[in-house]
């Protein structure tokens, strides 16, 4: 299935992984609606720092993702949704779990009820790999348990197996996409290698960082958007679960290392408590595997970790974008 010159809808477009998705799907030929998260500074999020000639091709659309009647009108008129808009950061979600559960379950849920009533061809629902928790196996592929270590994690499974409902009860045309962590330009400062970046760029030689062991399996975010796209093109895709992983993994220690070598190799790393989550909600081990999504599709990744990493390294040394992160903060 081609997706040039489809209507699509992009939730959480103003966010990291959904302002790359948007650039990705206009240069596909889309028509884009780009839903935005309504606020009182008419702020687009990370659309904002796009050319003007990219953004005169959208049409964005600002409401709030917990609206129904908001959720419903952005869509009339959509061919695909590619719902991305969620609250994801880990330790937030341990103060405040039941915005987690208004934004990620119920925002799910009119995503799905608008899909429903719309007819939409498809609706990408956006997961993560936080929701097979530490594996038990490697590498983890689709059949991988589920296990909420976080209430996070806990509500992006319950969006995920709500979106699964509306695929089995009502033929709703979902497909449960699971990037496992991206990284790159754009990138929020609760997350780790912006953290690192910001830090190094900044001057200081102690890099503050939690635990040092857990591993992660990274994707540079051009890969993940375009493991999206190749995800909407294919006509394999409906009803399934499919994971966007690089099958590679790395510590955060190693990772924090590797930054510091391409950045000033003098620095050093303290692990602070504040950071650390408790001890059974972390995440200790996460290498996923990208034999579905290579079998359904023609996506491979493109970019390697030392790639990926320098592309963002050299973004984060523009003083216009290091200079929207607060690198002295700790971000939860």
């Amino acid at each position: 299935m081609g997706i040039n010159g489809k209507k699509i809808l992009v939730t959480g477009a103003d966010g990291f992984i959904g302002s790359h998705l948007v650039e990705g799907l206009l240069d596909k030929g889309c028509q884009v609606r780009a839903f935005v998260f309504y606020n009182s500074f008419n702020s687009w999020g990370w659309l904002d720092t796009l050319p003007k000639d990219i953004l005169d091709k959208l049409d964005v659309f600002a409401g709030d993702i917990r609206d129904p009647n908001g959720v419903r009108n952005a869509m009339q008129g959509a061919e695909m949704v590619f719902h991305l808009a969620a609250l994801i950061g880990i330790p937030f979600s341990y103060y405040s779990p039941d915005s987690y559960i208004d934004t990620n379950i119920k925002g799910t849920l009119n995503v799905l009820q608008a899909a429903r009533d719309t007819r939409c061809e498809k609706a990408l629902i956006t997961s993560t790999s936080e929701v097979y928790g530490t594996a038990q196996y490697v590498p983890i592929d689709e059949n991988h348990p589920f296990q909420g270590q976080s209430p996070y994690s806990a509500t992006k499974i319950g969006a995920d197996r709500i979106a699964e409902s509306f695929y089995r009860s009502f033929k709703t045309p979902v497909t449960i996409v699971r990037p496992f962590n991206t990284y790159g330009p754009r990138q929020s400062a609760r997350a780790v290698i912006p953290t690192i970046i910001t830090q190094l760029l900044s001057g200081t030689e102690e890099i503050k960082l939690g635990s040092l062991h857990p591993t992660r399996d990274f994707n540079y975010v051009k890969d993940t958007v375009n493991g999206f796209i190749a995800i909407a093109e294919s006509d394999k895709t409906i009803g399934e679960e499919i994971n966007i992983s690089s099958q590679q993994e790395i510590s955060i220690g190693q990772l924090a290392r590797e930054i510091i070598d391409q950045i000033n190799p003098r620095a050093t790393i303290i692990s602070e408590d504040t950071r650390i989550r408790p001890e059974k909600s972390e995440v200790e081990r996460l290498l996923g595997s990208n034999e579905k999504i290579c079998r359904l599709t023609e996506w491979q990744p493109e970019y390697t970790l030392k790639q990926g990493i320098q592309k963002t390294i050299d973004w984060f040394r523009d003083e216009g974008n290091l200079r929207r992160y607060k690198w002295d903060v700790y971000n939860v």
